[in-house]
């Protein structure tokens, strides 16, 4: 069924999240949706189309961005969501072939800030994108392999030091067992074979691990959700449901929807929110809408972005490691980021815009602060701001065991959070 007949559920989450093992295939699952809600692929390569109302999206590998537009003219500012795709996880190396004391490995190293015992004893598969030879040609093809092919093992207790655990070395400690005995396998081989592709004509890839176990809907009463990757496509399906609710008025902000590769590791790239890839297609559109550069600054000046990404719920085990005038729960609402050093980029006058909207939603509002002695980490909202001279607000939903191969948050933040998200896009249709 497709996303807009529907709300944002907790069920609904899982689907996406077991839909989408790696940002390729985030984007996959993305792109399926907007195509089924009436959405056209635009190509960056070729011109764009210079007519009336629109519902549109480009690709830049695994990030997307989408828009609708209900009429053609006029100096129009954008509500933007903004995203991201990818989440820590354990990635393959370019020459993943080892053996070590008879076992047959595989190279990984760890993606982002993963929080890697929770990475060790799973049953994990693999995804991601290929880049295969065509004739004289190279095209992308995407991978997945859903079978517990890869384990890394723990070291047993009675070998440690102390029986307290050992730190892991990402060098040494986080290379996966595939095998054991026997002639030695092309792991490479293995995995162009499942996507049926000649192994010689495999130029290039990018794979990753993923956890085999299927999210849930947990708890006494039902109301957690377990899953891998919340962080962040928990934004990334509400964010889905929120931009196909909203609705493109005349005269109203031009809402869009942009998630981005590559937050967890700082996000400069070709494709990642330091790229060009935001304004280049806002300024697009205002061109594609018979605007000119003064008018798409003048667009730009009045818009305003929700960066949305998850937030750190107050962990029952670990309460003094949080703010302890600010605490959040799951179930409690969306959650609104400040960092006075901009870790975060919300001010008084995003942070307006993002109450108005709950309010407008009529869902609560939980404001977070992280603790002045630890460091904070950051988001898209920033760098969002100072590439764009847009007013950015970083908010979220609360979750547990942010980082962690499976997380945790509140199954109804699902739907609060999305109806908040709707609320922002469309300020002048809900107030």
């Amino acid at each position: 069924m497709p996303v807009s007949t529907t709300a944002a559920t907790a069920t609904g989450l899982c689907a996406f999240i077991d839909e989408s093992p790696s940002p390729f295939h985030v984007c996959r699952t993305l792109a399926a949706e907007l195509d089924a809600n009436g959405f056209t692929r635009l190509d960056e390569s070729a011109s764009w189309p210079a007519d009336g109302p629109s519902k549109h999206y480009v690709v830049r590998g695994a990030s997307l961005i989408a828009w609708a537009s209900a009429d053609a003219a006029g100096v129009t500012p954008f509500r933007v969501v903004g995203a991201h795709t990818d989440s820590p996880n354990l990635r393959v190396k370019q020459h993943p072939d080892l053996t070590s004391a008879g076992w047959q490995l595989v190279g990984l190293e760890p993606y982002g800030g993963a929080w890697l015992n929770s990475w060790l004893d799973r049953e994990l598969g693999l995804s991601g994108r290929l880049s295969v030879r065509d004739g004289n040609t190279v095209r992308e093809k995407l991978v997945r392999i859903d079978e517990p092919i890869l384990r890394v093992p723990q070291l047993a207790i009675h070998l440690s030091d102390d029986r307290k655990g050992v730190t892991l070395d990402p060098q040494r400690h986080v290379n996966a067992v595939w095998g054991v005995g026997g002639e030695p396998r092309s792991f490479l081989a293995f995995v162009a074979e499942h996507a049926e592709v000649d192994p010689a004509a495999l130029l290039g890839w990018e794979l990753m691990t993923h956890d085999l176990a299927p999210s849930r809907i947990v708890g006494r009463d039902q109301d957690l959700v377990s899953a891998p990757r919340l962080d962040n496509q928990g934004t990334c399906y509400a964010g889905l449901h929120a931009f196909l609710a909203a609705s493109a008025e005349p005269g109203a902000a031009i809402p869009v929807f942009a998630t981005f590769d590559h937050e967890e590791v700082g996000s400069q790239s070709d494709r990642g929110a330091q790229s060009d890839l935001l304004p280049t297609v806002l300024e697009r559109i205002v061109l594609s809408r018979g605007g000119d550069r003064s008018e798409y600054f003048a667009a730009l000046a009045g818009s305003v972005c929700a960066s949305g990404d998850m937030a750190h719920a107050t962990h029952p085990n670990y309460a003094e490691r949080h703010e302890p005038a600010h605490r959040i729960q799951v179930n409690g609402g969306p959650v609104l980021k400040v960092n006075q050093n901009l870790r975060y980029a919300t001010d008084a006058v995003g942070a307006g815009a993002f109450a108005l909207a709950c309010a407008q939603a009529g869902v609560p509002l939980q404001r977070y602060v992280h603790r002045a002695d630890l460091p904070c980490g950051s988001t898209i909202g920033p760098m969002t701001a100072a590439g764009t001279g847009m007013t950015t607000v970083d908010v979220g939903a609360a979750q547990l065991a942010m980082h962690s191969a499976r997380e945790m948050m509140g199954a109804a933040d699902v739907a609060a959070y999305a109806a908040a998200l709707a609320a922002f896009l469309t300020p002048a249709v809900t107030g």
